[in-house]
């Protein structure tokens, strides 16, 4: 699939204007393009002075059943009082199209970003995430993938493989060390999980806070393991992310099981993540927004980084996996 099938190039102001108006919304105000990379999200007032958030899918990336399945998990939740933000429903779709663009309605949410290093934050959000997960764990996607080793490293290695990015003399090491990084990961990978729909992409940014959190952007919601939505709220040295996992975790289980077999996973998870960014990258490069955006990933220092970055990975996950106090485990 060639990357023009992925491109933004015809969604001008005047497209996104008409779009915005066959659905009977008309923007007052001008279109605030917000942080996001992946599709094209925009802010807006309209003739009532409500503030709106609409998003433009990128072309190709999702199916509709994909999209729609994902604004019925968001629906689902909304019912089980949870805090998410969730598409408007016109004439019975949360899903619209014009002139060859897909794209949904949202009430704005506002808030700051949720403190990873706030106690008390942390606790309300490991609450919500086991509400979340009781309701994931009511059903499995049908449409969507779930969480594997071929969409996160081995498609993402041919990617890498295929691309002009990595400099000539970093070649044999980077390829080398990636080699060695998957064979590693193969071996700490492990299915005995039961898949449920998750977040998919739950990290900080994604938590909107005010007087609680706001869960948004489900856009790369998916099955998995649950400690997928757990894992990129830790941060620090070890005895920080042992610390912040019990606070999450004795919060969580007020709702839902932990998955404290899935600690195991964190390591391997963290190692999908980086190959699988990489590769989003050189995919994405022909998009105008990304070189603006990460124009350090055109350069050798760049790479000269991520085999480092592998060297360090392999050597976490030697480690032993994280593990919850003896309190919390009974």
């Amino acid at each position: 699939m060639s990357d023009a099938q992925f491109s933004f190039e015809h969604l001008t102001p005047d497209t996104l204007i008409d779009a915005l108006e066959s659905v009977g919304v008309r923007p007052e105000s001008g279109l605030l393009a917000l942080n996001s990379y992946e599709n094209r999200v925009y802010q807006f007032q309209d003739e009532d002075r409500k503030r709106f958030v609409t998003k433009f899918y990128r072309p190709q990336r999702w199916s509709n059943a994909q999209i729609l399945e994902e604004h019925q998990f968001t629906k689902e939740l909304e019912e089980s009082e949870i805090p998410v933000a969730v598409p408007i429903e016109i004439d019975g779709t949360t899903l619209f199209e014009h002139a060859g663009y897909r794209f949904a309605l949202f009430p704005s949410v506002g808030g700051r970003t949720f403190e990873v290093d706030n106690w008390d934050q942390l606790e309300m959000v490991g609450r919500f995430m086991g509400r979340i997960h009781q309701v994931g764990s009511r059903a499995s996607f049908t449409d969507r993938p779930t969480i594997g080793l071929d969409e996160y490293l081995y498609q993402p290695r041919k990617v890498l493989e295929n691309s002009e990015f990595i400099p000539m003399h970093l070649e044999n090491a980077f390829f080398s060390d990636l080699d060695r990084l998957i064979t590693v990961l193969e071996s700490r990978w492990t299915t005995d999980w039961q898949p449920i729909r998750l977040h998919g992409d739950c990290h900080p940014s994604n938590i909107l806070w005010r007087d609680g959190p706001m869960f948004v952007d489900l856009d790369d919601s998916r099955n998995g393991p649950a400690i997928q939505d757990i894992w990129m709220m830790l941060n620090g040295d070890r005895h920080d992310r042992l610390a912040q996992l019990d606070t999450i975790t004795e919060a969580y289980e007020e709702f839902h099981d932990f998955p404290h077999h899935q600690l195991q996973l964190i390591e391997p998870l963290r190692g999908l993540r980086m190959v699988h960014y990489m590769a989003w990258l050189a995919k994405r490069w022909q998009d105008p927004a990304f070189p603006r955006a990460f124009p350090w990933f055109a350069e050798a220092k760049y790479w000269e980084n991520q085999v480092l970055a592998f060297k360090e990975q392999l050597a976490a996950l030697e480690e032993t996996p994280l593990s919850l106090s003896l309190s919390l485990q009974w």
